[in-house]
């Protein structure tokens, strides 16, 4: 009850600090969407389905804007400190919201520094490996692992990302130790593993799929309660032997601190509007996406509920920033 009445009165003292503007808010000036990843990632695709939407229905250029670094930090430290007019939004996710707060100051409170627009979407992160692994499956997989304690290197998107989080349950589970080696986004990541230079990948799936299907990557398990659309014939951690897993990645829409009311509802309305439209739900079907539009105050309860979840996750595995 604690935790609700805290996100009724941030909610309150959001709507009556923003100054009063019409309710036909729109555009005056191209619309900067920052992701804070490079080009080649998820959260850059999913960016990138959504921007021809937004631009038709806003009337108005929406120019993405990719500042990579730090999980996710450096993108919402910048979106912190943007102008509260709706020129300016971000994409959130667990990395910038629950995972960097919780292990380093990242300068900004989580909770209150961002006015919240909306979740996005919801999708799978896939353990995929090198087709020169030796092992087909996830059994497979964590038996090389047992065998070579701490010496089978794995990568991820970053420090804290969901992919880690994702590594960190698995290994709490079965009792495997993995050597995590970050990177900066997906992007880099995938384009590491198809080359050879590290031998698996903790991978968002759109940033997987494409590579599975033409052979480049081996896929063993995905980490949700159920198998993804893209990729039926691969089982869940779950249905591979490791049984009550489950672990899914979300992003969501961010606004500076202090966006009036009636521009983040003219946002929501927009990206919602998108991400509802048939060929937007095809093209993030495609790649494991599953459109996920929900109210501002829906995603600021989730991001609370996801605070508690993982807390405990991050505490065990000992997550520490770079």
């Amino acid at each position: 009850m604690k935790t609700l009445h805290r996100i009724a009165t941030i909610l309150a003292v959001g709507l009556i600090a923003a100054p009063a503007l019409a309710a036909d808010w729109a555009p005056t000036k191209p619309v900067r969407f920052i992701v804070g990843f490079p080009p080649g990632g998820a959260t850059d695709l999913v960016a990138r389905i959504l921007q021809p939407k937004l631009a038709a229905s806003l009337g108005s250029q929406v120019i993405v804007d990719n500042r990579p670094g730090a999980n996710g930090v450096i993108s919402m430290q910048i979106l912190k400190n943007s102008e509260p007019d709706g020129h300016t939004v971000g994409m959130s996710h667990i990395g910038s919201l629950v995972v960097s707060p919780a292990i380093q100051d990242v300068k900004y409170d989580p909770l209150k520094d961002f006015a919240y627009v909306g979740m996005l979407v919801t999708l799978q992160n896939i353990l995929i490996v090198n087709p020169s692994v030796p092992v087909k499956n996830l059994p497979e997989f964590l038996a090389l692992a047992k065998a070579q304690p701490g010496k089978v290197n794995y990568a991820s998107s970053g420090i804290g990302s969901p992919g880690h989080l994702a590594i960190a349950l698995l290994e709490s589970m079965t009792g495997v130790t993995l050597n995590h080696v970050p990177y900066k986004g997906g992007g880099p990541a995938i384009t590491d593993l198809i080359a050879g230079h590290v031998p698996a990948f903790i991978a968002v799936i759109s940033t997987a799929v494409p590579h599975v299907q033409s052979g480049k990557a081996r896929a063993l398990a995905v980490t949700g309660a159920k198998r993804a659309e893209a990729l039926p014939d691969v089982p869940t951690i779950a249905e591979a032997g490791v049984k009550g897993y489950a672990a899914i990645n979300w992003y969501g829409l961010s606004a500076p601190p202090r966006t009036p009311p009636a521009v983040i509802a003219r946002l929501n309305k927009d990206f919602t509007a998108a991400l509802q439209s048939p060929d937007v739900i095809k093209q993030l079907k495609d790649r494991g996406i599953d459109a996920s539009p929900s109210s501002g105050a829906e995603y600021l309860k989730f991001v609370v509920s996801e605070q508690k979840r993982w807390g405990p996750v991050i505490k065990k595995a000992k997550i520490e920033p770079n």
